[in-house]
C-alpha cells in the first residue's frame, strides 16, 4: 500500500494570524524534534490552517506528510482511510485538523486507537476554525499547564464535587480512587493524546446526579449546527449518571441530542467530568474544541476514555455539554467562583 501524501501544503496561502498558534502547536505543545515523522490529517475546509501548521512543523525540522480526507474517501467517512492508518504506523507525531461530520466518530476512534497503541504525540484539532487559531491557540500553554497541575493537585484524591450556575445547574458528583484524573493542558506527551487548544483536567466520575443547564455549547457535529446555546438552553436531568430527561424550546435540538445519546447502551451515561483551565478563552463561541476549555465545568455522555482513566466500561459515542459561570466545590472546599479559580498565587503548584 502506498503512503504517499495526497497534498503538498507548502506555499498554500493562509492568514498570518494563524502563525502564533501554529508555532505553539509545533514547538511548545508537540515539541517536534528534527527528523521526526509528522502526519497531518486535514480536509478541504481546513486547508489554510493545515498549511500554517505544515509550515511550522517543517520549521521544527519534522518530516511532514499531509493527507486530505476528501482525496481518499467520500465524506462523511464510514471508516478511517487505510493509507493514513498505514502512514501513522511510522509516525512520531500526528495532527488531526479537520471538520467533524455526522457519523464520523467511529473513524476518529479508529485513528486514536493507533495513536494509543503506538504512543504517538497526537494533536486533536477537530473542528478547528480561524477564530480558534486566533484565540484559544494563542494561549501561553506553559501557564495553562501550571494551572492544570494546580487543579489536579486538588482533585486527584477528591471524593466529591458540587457545582452550580446562575442558569440553574445543580450537580453532585462522586469519584472512585481507582479512576484517574488526567490533565490535557496542551503540552502533549506519548502518554495521552490531547485536543489543541488544550486546557482541561478530567476524569470518569463514579456517579453524577442533578441538573445541568447547557447554556454554552453541545459537542461533536451538534456544535457547528447549533452554535451558542445561550438563547435556547438545553436542560439535562441526570440520575445515577444516566440521562433521564432533557428539555429545550427547540425540538430539533432535542431530537438530535436524544438520537445521539441513544446510540448504544452507554451513550446516555456520564463518561467525563472536566474542568476547563485555558484562561485565554473568555466566553463561549459555539465551537466545542475551544469552548470546553473555558474555565468552568463540563460533562460528556458516552465513552469515558477508559484507556486512560481506567473506567471499566465503554461507548461508541461521546458528546460534551458545556455551560457558563460555575461555582465549584471539591470535598466541600471552594475551587471556583463564577468560573474563576481561587488560586493562591503564593502557593506552590505540585
Amino acid at each position: 500500500m502506498t503512503t504517499t501524501p495526497t497534498r503538498d501544503l507548502r506555499g498554500m496561502p493562509y492568514d498570518e494570524d494563524f502563525l502564533p498558534g501554529a508555532r505553539s502547536a509545533a514547538f511548545t505543545c508537540l515539541k517536534v524534534r528534527p527528523g521526526e515523522v509528522v502526519v497531518i490529517i486535514t480536509d478541504e475546509q481546513t486547508l489554510p490552517i493545515a498549511a500554517a501548521l505544515d509550515e511550522q512543523l517543517r520549521a521544527a525540522e519534522g518530516r511532514v506528510q499531509a493527507f486530505v480526507l476528501e482525496d481518499l474517501a467520500p465524506r462523511p467517512l464510514t471508516s478511517f482511510p487505510e493509507a493514513i492508518a498505514h502512514a501513522m504506523e511510522s509516525a512520531d507525531v500526528t495532527v488531526f485538523a479537520a471538520a467533524a461530520l455526522p457519523g464520523e466518530l467511529a473513524a476518529r476512534i479508529a485513528m486514536t486507537k493507533i495513536v494509543n497503541r503506538r504512543r504517538i504525540r497526537h494533536a486533536h484539532m477537530v473542528n478547528i476554525t480561524p477564530r480558534i487559531m486566533r484565540e484559544g491557540m494563542r494561549a501561553d500553554f506553559d501557564k495553562v499547564d501550571k494551572l492544570a497541575r494546580w487543579v489536579l493537585a486538588r482533585t486527584r484524591a477528591a471524593r466529591s464535587l458540587t457545582a452550580s450556575t446562575p442558569a440553574g445547574t445543580r450537580l453532585e458528583a462522586t469519584f472512585s480512587a481507582a479512576i484517574k484524573w488526567l490533565p490535557t493542558s496542551g503540552i502533549i506527551t506519548p502518554e495521552k493524546w490531547a485536543n489543541l487548544p488544550g486546557g482541561e483536567v478530567f476524569t470518569a466520575p463514579a456517579r453524577v446526579d442533578g441538573v445541568y443547564v447547557v447554556d454554552g455549547v453541545l459537542g461533536d457535529w451538534l456544535a457547528p449546527k447549533y452554535g451558542d446555546m445561550k438563547n435556547h438552553p438545553l436542560v439535562v436531568e441526570i440520575e445515577n449518571s444516566r440521562l433521564v430527561k432533557a428539555t429545550c424550546d427547540r425540538p430539533e435540538i432535542l431530537a438530535d441530542f436524544h438520537a445521539y445519546t441513544s446510540t448504544d447502551s452507554n451513550s446516555n451515561r456520564v463518561g467525563e467530568l472536566a474542568l476547563g483551565v485555558n484562561t485565554a478563552v473568555k466566553d463561549v463561541i459555539g465551537q466545542i474544541l475551544q469552548d470546553e476549555k473555558l474555565p468552568g465545568l463540563h460533562l460528556a455522555f458516552g465513552h469515558p476514555y477508559s484507556e486512560h482513566t481506567g473506567a471499566d466500561w465503554s461507548s461508541s459515542t461521546h458528546i460534551d455539554i458545556v455551560g457558563r459561570r460555575f461555582d465549584v466545590d471539591v470535598d466541600g472546599v471552594p475551587l471556583m467562583r463564577d468560573s474563576r479559580f481561587l488560586v493562591d498565587e503564593a502557593a506552590p503548584v505540585s
